[in-house]
């Protein structure tokens, strides 16, 4: 398929790219690679693939790489070129720029700058996992990648126990096993966890189970490939009443009464139908 050009303001386009699927790639994505006056990539070589597949000519255009290794050199010239007027579009190598990947300077420095900053958003190695793992999905937290070392790894969950939201981690499969079993130690073992591998890939696998079964299974049979892990907030400890009732009385502030008592039944796993009737003579008050 050809892409027409497409008539693009000066500024910086962040452009998501697949995850796997070469196919998992936007309409507008496509239109800007053909469009853009500079293009730059953590992966040149993958990003000109990706053009290939789709049939969207470089018109002599090079493809400049920018990475966390490029030094300020590389963003000089990419902001160099905004200052020119000409538009800017810059794809990581999978997902979403910024997330866990490059492009946070970069953006920052174009947007300091007053520059228009903006994005084609498409796949999403975190959405795509939070959307197959089976787990709460209305509060969670990015965790990006643990540490190497296993006693920074536990500092690091010690610190990400009590988020009150599903975890999202990304892992290397040299290190998932050691990982998950980090994760039943300091976490909880029983807490219920997926483990997403190779997301919209020809082996795509999603494991369900607690930390120390899948920690178990990944011991015992290591895996390959990209993977996320997504780990259910923390359900252990008796509630407070007087907690709850502080929290009803806050949301009741700035909520109605059916969603006040819905979000805090979300907060402290209560029926609703109890914090609805608490809400009620709380309003009265």
């Amino acid at each position: 398929m050809n892409h027409q050009k497409v008539r693009l303001s000066p500024g910086l386009y962040f452009v998501a790219t697949p995850i796997g699927t070469a196919r998992d790639i936007t309409l507008r994505a496509l239109d800007i690679l053909a469009s853009a006056d500079v293009i730059a990539a953590e992966d040149t070589r993958s990003l000109r693939r990706l053009m290939e597949i789709h049939g969207v000519p470089l018109n002599g255009r090079r493809v400049l790489s920018y990475h966390d290794h490029s030094g300020g050199g590389s963003r000089d010239q990419l902001i160099a070129a905004l200052a020119k007027g000409q538009s800017v579009a810059y794809a990581s190598e999978a997902g979403m720029p910024l997330i866990a990947d490059p492009g946070y300077d970069l953006g920052k420095a174009a947007s300091d700058a007053g520059y228009l900053v903006t994005a084609a958003p498409g796949a999403s190695a975190v959405l795509t996992a939070l959307t197959l793992a089976g787990l709460p999905t209305d509060a969670f937290f990015f965790g990006g990648f643990l540490p190497n070392a296993t006693t920074a790894r536990k500092a690091r969950l010690e610190a990400l126990r009590s988020i009150p939201g599903t975890l999202v981690i990304y892992e290397s499969p040299k290190r998932v096993a050691a990982s998950l079993a980090d994760m039943a130690l300091v976490l909880g073992p029983d807490r219920s966890a997926a483990m997403c591998r190779e997301l919209t890939k020809k082996f795509e696998e999603v494991r369900r189970g607690t930390l120390a079964e899948l920690a178990a299974d990944l011991a015992s049979a290591p895996v390959k490939g990209e993977i996320v892990l997504i780990v259910d907030r923390s359900r252990s400890g008796p509630v407070n009443e007087a907690d709850v009732e502080t929290d009803l009385r806050t949301a009741l502030k700035t909520h109605s009464v059916k969603d006040a008592a819905d979000l805090v039944s979300k907060m402290h796993e209560i029926p609703r139908r109890t914090l609805y009737q608490m809400a009620l003579k709380l309003g009265k008050d």
